[in-house]
């Protein structure tokens, strides 16, 4: 996830779905070489249909294995488990959707009473619906917000919902995001560390690093401590030439993430679970087609 807002990106993504789409795409095969890796994708990418059982059904047929729910919304949760018990499609996780706003790091106790009770709502959905994890932005780095208390504060805020992950056995899974907190893979692989939890780890956003680094380097640095992955594009060169946030507009596979270093520092960690898509979405075409370029990607 990016600084944007989640809803924002996926929705416009959408509207330009069937343009993105490349033809005959969805029917490529994939490389024979496979990696124990499984397809899920953000629920707001999914365009197709108009209930959540049909927008599940066209999900499992573009090829992928599971979906991402937000979290506290207003999703009819038993709906969304019905959906998923008729398509077979597993609802692995959900991403907390008041983190943005409600920052565990903010300098007011009220905001992050919120964001703790967001964040413990999350918890307990992802755990009706049999998901594994809730995805979770810990903190923001502003001129308002420092970052040791940033650090400090969120820390303490995550410790208060560590009880709940455990008992209801749902890991908290921190994504890296441009948010100006945890900029190396070095500071957070120590951030999850001070947890001493089984119930903490990342969410590994393959694209976002690009901008700064190398994501073959933070996945060895960080290594079982990722709990699920990301997976987006990300071009150097359209961030030079047209601007920095042009440099996400770049499909799976053609951009500058290096999918052979990220596989093989993948496999180097035995890396096998969840990955899930984070870009624009849109119809049954552009679905098949962004799981087919994960496919590719995949088994690099």
């Amino acid at each position: 996830m990016t600084p944007l807002d989640r809803r924002s990106l996926l929705t416009a993504g959408a509207a330009l779905g069937a343009s993105l789409a490349l033809p005959g795409a969805a029917t490529a095969a994939a490389p024979a070489r496979r990696r124990k890796l499984k397809k899920s994708l953000k629920i707001g990418m999914i365009g197709e249909g108009d209930t959540l059982l049909e927008r599940f059904q066209a999900a499992r047929d573009a090829g992928f294995d599971g979906v991402e729910l937000d979290s506290p919304s207003d999703l009819d949760l038993d709906e969304a488990m019905a959906a998923s018990q008729a398509t077979g499609l597993v609802i692995d996780g959900v991403v907390d959707s008041v983190h943005w706003q409600k920052t565990l790091g903010d300098p007011d106790p009220a905001v992050r009473a919120e964001g703790l009770a967001g964040l413990q709502t999350a918890l307990r959905e992802c755990k009706k619906v049999g998901g594994s994890s809730v995805l979770l932005v810990p903190a923001v780095v502003n001129a308002t917000i420092s970052y040791d208390a940033a650090w400090e504060r969120s820390i303490a805020e995550v410790r208060r919902a560590l009880p709940l992950a455990a008992e209801l056995e749902v890991a908290i899974a921190f994504e890296n995001v441009w948010n100006g907190f945890l900029l190396s893979p070095l500071e957070a692989a120590r951030y999850v560390d001070v947890f001493e939890s089984p119930w903490v780890g990342w969410h590994f956003d393959i694209g976002n690093i690009v901008n700064f680094g190398w994501p073959e380097q933070w996945i060895r640095i960080l290594g079982p401590r990722i709990k699920k992955l990301d997976v987006k594009e990300f071009s150097r060169k359209k961030r030079d030439d047209e601007g920095l946030w042009k440099g996400f507009r770049v499909e799976i596979g053609e951009g500058d993430n290096g999918w052979p270093a990220v596989m093989a520092a993948l496999d180097d960690i035995g890396y096998e679970g969840w990955a899930a898509a984070e870009v624009g979405g849109g119809d049954a075409r552009r679905l098949a087609d962004i799981a087919s370029r994960m496919d590719r990607v995949f088994a690099m």
